[in-house]
Order: structure tokens, then C-alpha cells, then sequence
């Protein structure tokens, strides 16, 4: 479908543009140096293609072949006869997407796409519900790391944080319900709540009770699931390379400080840390709702939007300060598998699913469904601890 149109050739956009471009890396360059923010540019790209991007297709690849493999021997139907009834009243989503939550959580946000993109996986679901999957499988990306990582933490007078990460496990899940519910509005408005995500010879089948399968033995079968849940994992790793180059690099820039030393030398992951200092900024809002000790720990939900990665490796040095406790931990336990990086993946999540239009009603959907878990994690801290 062509989403473009005629307009003049030169207009005001076009100087309004040109002036926000110069601003923006004019002061980028005024902060940095114009070498070495160059060279941070390139080289963040480059260490985001090398441990990012091939990552990322690595664990598309086989939650792909996996996907494919329980959908081809029945598991997911089971496991979309079993949930139905729970997954449909809390996010208006077939039973099935409960595989895509496990997906996610065991590895990243992107995994679930190469499901989505798989027709036994696909068939439970209608198409204004596919879309949102983006949300849903961002919601518990990463999950596993950050849980297991947050529950090694000590605090120096010996506090255990097993609670307080399930608490935040449970925010997560809060924030999950938010982000998809919302997401949803959006999409029935844009495609309706008729049409079937995957139309044909089995789009009219009962699918509580009847599935389609491949033709031959069991071997046969199963190599070919593999294989081709393999290759739609491939598809996927290539198709996000720009979004997640160009959003992650640009979040990077704005969430990073400069160099250990306090200058810039134009490596990798350096920035002007402007994410951060606007978090401070908003700490006099932002506090009362999270319940954080100092105004510093604003910056681990900022990092998250980028990379949860990056945010959850200032959690040491803040309970080491004493800037954070349990209540903390519970937040950005949720806040950080909610969000996870999804600024630097919803782009080309959205983009792999053909429904480029959306990724505004997305990124906005998944930002609110984000804080309502760290809202939620906070007070239910409160109440349980």
C-alpha cells in the first residue's frame, strides 16, 4: 500500500526541519566535540549491529523454531483452550498470547514477533489483536534477567530482595494489562474486531477444537516446523536492524554520560545524559508516585526506555550509596521489564508486523502501561511489606 502524497517541493517544513537538525546535533557536537560525537555515533551502531542486533536474531531464530515446533504438535492449542478463559477477560487477547508472555520473559521483546509472524501461532488471533502483541511481549522482555538479577542484590545492612523482585514481577503484569487494553482501542479503530489475522482454507475452522498441521511423519514434520520457525526468525533479525540502530543509538546518546574519567573520548555508549537530568528535573512529581529515596534513582526508569540492560547495571552502585531499598527494587523490577529498552524496539517491532501506522498509539500505550507498573509496584509494596 502506497502511504505517501505530493507536496510542494521546498515549504516550511523543510527549513523548520533543517533548523531542528543543525540544533540538535549542534549541540550534541558543542557538548561532545564533533569528532568524537561522530565516533560515538558510529561506534555505537556498530557495537549494537555486533551484540545487539545478531543477539536478537539469535533468540528470534530459536524462539522461532521452537514456536513453530509447539504449534505444529498442538501445544499451543492446548495451551489457547486451557488460558482463554483468562487471557480474553484481562487483555482481550486469545488464550495463545500466554506463550508469547513466556516467550518474552525467557528472552526478549522481540521474540514474540517471530511468533506472530508464524500462521499456527497467528490463526487464534483477530487482526486489530495482532498489533498488539508488540506490547504485550514488551511487557515481560527481559523479565527473567531483571528478576533473577534484582533478587542476587545485597544491600550493604544484608536486606533480601526475593519479595520485593516478585512484587515488581506483579507491577509488570499490572502494566502489561494497561499497555495492551489501550493498545487495543487503537486497533479496533483501525481495523475492526471481525477480520481474522490469517485468512483461507482453515480461517473459518473452530479453533478451540481443530488445528492445522503439516503434511507427513513426524519427522517430517518436525524438521520442517524447526526450519521454517527458524527462518521467520532470520526474516525478523533483519527487519529491526534499522529501527534498532538508529532510535537505540539517538536514546543511547540522550541517556549516557561521558567517560569514567568525566571526559569524552568518542567511544562507544557516550552521551550527554539529558534523559537522566530531565528525570531529576520531574523528581518532585515522580517521587510521591514511585516512593524513591533520592531523586537519582529516576535515572534507572529513564535508562530502561533505551536499554534495561544498561539500567539495571546502576542498581549495585545506587545500593551501595544507599539511594534505593526494597520498594525501589520492586519498582524497577516492574518498570524495567515493562519498559525494556521498548523506545529502541517498538519502532521496528511494530515496523515487522506491517503496522508501521500504529507505532505512535504503541510507544504512547506502552509508556503509560510502564508507569501504571511502577505505580502499582510501589504501593503494593506498600501494602505487603
Amino acid at each position: 500500500m502506497d502511504n505517501k502524497k505530493i507536496k510542494k517541493a521546498v515549504g516550511l517544513e523543510s527549513f523548520v526541519f533543517l533548523i531542528g537538525f543543525i540544533a540538535f546535533f549542534g549541540l550534541l557536537c558543542s557538548r561532545m566535540g564533533t569528532v568524537n560525537m561522530f565516533n560515538t555515533l558510529m561506534k555505537t551502531a556498530h557495537q549494537l549491529l555486533l551484540n545487539t542486533v545478531f543477539f536478537i536474531m539469535a533468540i528470534a531464530v530459536i524462539a522461532g523454531a521452537i514456536g513453530a515446533l509447539l504449534s505444529e504438535f498442538g501445544v499451543v492449542a492446548m495451551i489457547n483452550k486451557i488460558l482463554s478463559p483468562l487471557m480474553k477477560p484481562l487483555y482481550d487477547l486469545p488464550g495463545a498470547s500466554a506463550i508469547g508472555i513466556v516467550t518474552t520473559y525467557l528472552s526478549d521483546n522481540p521474540a514474540i514477533i517471530t511468533l506472530a509472524r508464524d500462521r499456527g501461532f497467528s490463526r487464534y488471533f483477530k487482526k486489530y489483536q495482532i498489533p498488539a502483541l508488540t506490547n504485550l511481549g514488551t511487557a515481560f522482555g527481559m523479565g527473567l534477567i531483571v528478576t533473577t538479577f534484582m533478587m542476587a542484590q545485597k544491600s550493604p545492612v544484608g536486606d533480601n530482595f526475593v519479595a520485593a523482585a516478585l512484587i515488581g514481577n506483579l507491577g509488570a503484569v499490572i502494566g502489561s494489562i494497561v499497555s495492551v487494553r489501550l493498545m487495543l482501542r487503537a486497533t479496533k479503530k483501525a481495523f475492526g474486531t471481525e477480520t481474522m489475522a490469517v485468512e483461507g482454507r482453515f480461517a473459518d475452522t473452530d479453533l478451540l477444537n481443530y488445528r492445522e498441521t503439516r503434511r507427513g511423519n513426524v519427522g517430517r514434520r518436525m524438521l520442517e516446523a524447526l526450519l521454517e520457525g527458524g527462518k521467520a526468525g532470520v526474516d525478523m533479525g533483519l527487519s529491526i536492524i534499522p529501527g534498532v540502530l538508529i532510535i537505540c543509538t539517538i536514546v543511547l546518546l540522550l541517556t549516557n554520560g561521558p567517560s569514567e574519567a568525566g571526559t569524552y573520548t568518542g567511544a562507544a555508549f557516550e552521551g550527554v545524559a539529558v534523559l537522566p537530568w530531565i528525570g531529576e528535573k520531574l523528581s518532585f512529581i515522580l517521587k510521591p508516585l514511585f516512593g524513591f529515596k533520592s531523586a537519582q534513582a529516576i535515572a534507572f526508569p529513564i535508562t530502561s526506555l533505551g536499554a534495561v540492560g544498561a539500567a539495571i547495571s546502576l542498581v549495585p552502585d545506587f545500593l551501595s550509596k544507599g539511594l534505593m531499598g526494597g520498594n525501589e527494587i520492586a519498582v524497577f523490577t516492574a518498570m524495567g521489564m515493562c519498559w525494556s529498552g521498548y523506545l529502541s524496539t517498538h519502532v521496528a517491532m511494530m515496523d515487522a508486523l506491517e503496522c508501521r501506522k500504529l507505532t505512535g498509539n504503541a510507544i504512547l500505550s506502552h509508556t503509560i502501561g510502564g508507569l501504571a507498573a511502577g505505580i502499582a509496584a510501589h504501593f503494593i509494596y506498600i501494602l505487603l511489606m
